[in-house]
């Protein structure tokens, strides 16, 4: 049986890497509020970004 990737990791790194002091960021203690606030920025990134097939198939 293929491993299959898990790509609902905690970002450890991202959450323990936090701007402490910073006016523009907002410190979120809370793992779980972070890992939903980091999963909805993810996905605006995805939506953001162009595809590179796009107009390549038409329905």
């Amino acid at each position: 049986m293929a491993p299959q990737h898990n790509y609902n990791k905690f970002p450890l790194w991202q959450f323990l890497t936090q701007p402490v002091f910073d006016s523009t960021t907002k410190l979120i203690l809370n793992p779980r509020r972070f890992w939903g606030r980091h999963n909805i920025r993810l996905l605006e990134r995805c939506w953001a970004k162009e595809c590179s097939s796009k107009g390549r198939y038409r329905s």
